[in-house]
């Protein structure tokens, strides 16, 4: 038996999960944890890591590691996305968290965070033809599966939180900023070639901001384990209505809608644009929650490589 410990150091947060392994290969979840560390607030243009998030952030890996050295039999991958990937001050970063909790992080590419996001669904979903959406803090991964197979893997450096600090959209959004992001984003992602391919595709939802949409619908449609959005779908209707219910009002509004957690509120408008902008451009009528991705991307290539040749 090992335990596969799994930090994942995102753009907005922070996670720990433990896996348990037998020696079969099957494994089962024993803990998760999750600190809202928001590694990539003010990088600005200048894509620098800033001391009080770098300190939050260590901070956070600091508590999981005095959670995960009480189990036995542990093995420790560290991944980080996004902001790291972007950082000017990427080495200094890693060289502390290396002399502080002892771990070396291996820095995805893009492509290769949407692959892992891919292998994630594809283990646990059962879509095979569908287009992936993870939305993080400072990136977004496109993944268009055919036939279960990943033809196109992209990521587009914008996010949750570097959206909202561009177009200013905290607090009470006013008219012009909204716009103004909206024509951003959609020349952005306009210049993905095969995204105008991918019409009416279904659409599969990862990410901070995709999770909280689906515990807002959940909480109001009055569903009992309102955590619970894996195989969850909304309508392109349900979502529009979603959207336009968090642009009422200011942050603090924002912060009594039942499902959406109050360190999201400040950044909620910023993650949905992403969504809002592909569902424009693809004309996707429907969309599915995976609470399946990188992580889980990570456990399958983890188990393929160490325990399935152990079986043939």
């Amino acid at each position: 038996m090992e335990n596969l410990v799994i930090l994942d150091i995102g753009s907005n947060s922070v996670r720990m999960a433990i896996n348990q392994i037998q020696a079969d290969g099957s494994y089962r979840e024993v803990k998760r944890m999750k600190n809202a560390s928001r590694l990539s607030e003010k990088m600005g243009q200048q894509k620098v890591l800033q001391k009080k998030a770098i300190e939050r952030t260590i901070d956070a890996l600091a508590d999981f590691q005095a959670v995960y050295t009480q189990f036995t039999h542990t093995s420790v991958i560290a991944i980080a996305t996004a902001a790291v990937r972007q950082a000017k001050n990427q080495s200094a970063f890693l060289q502390e968290v290396k002399q502080r909790i002892g771990v070396d992080v291996k820095v995805l590419t893009g492509q290769q965070e949407a692959y892992y996001d891919y292998l994630g669904v594809m283990n646990r979903l059962g879509i095979q033809n569908c287009l992936i959406l993870d939305i993080g803090g400072a990136s977004c991964e496109l993944i268009q599966v055919d036939n279960g197979q990943a033809v196109h893997l992209t990521s587009v450096p914008v996010g949750a939180v570097n959206i909202t600090e561009k177009y200013r959209l905290n607090g009470t959004i006013s008219g012009a900023n909204l716009f103004n992001a909206e024509f951003g984003l959609r020349k952005l992602f306009g210049r993905i070639k095969w995204l105008h391919r991918a019409h009416h595709e279904p659409l599969v939802l990862l990410g901070g901001a995709s999770r909280t949409l689906a515990r807002i619908n959940r909480r109001r449609q009055h569903m009992s384990r309102v955590d619970a959005i894996h195989g969850y779908h909304l309508s392109a209707e349900q979502v529009n209505r979603t959207f336009l219910n968090l642009l009422r009002g200011n942050e603090h509004r924002r912060k009594e809608i039942p499902g959406l957690e109050a360190d999201r509120a400040d950044i909620i408008v910023g993650g949905m644009l992403p969504l809002i902008t592909v569902m424009g451009l693809t004309d996707v009528k429907k969309m599915y929650f995976s609470e399946s991705g990188v992580r889980e991307g990570i456990i399958t290539e983890y188990l393929n490589n160490h325990y399935s040749k152990k079986h043939k």
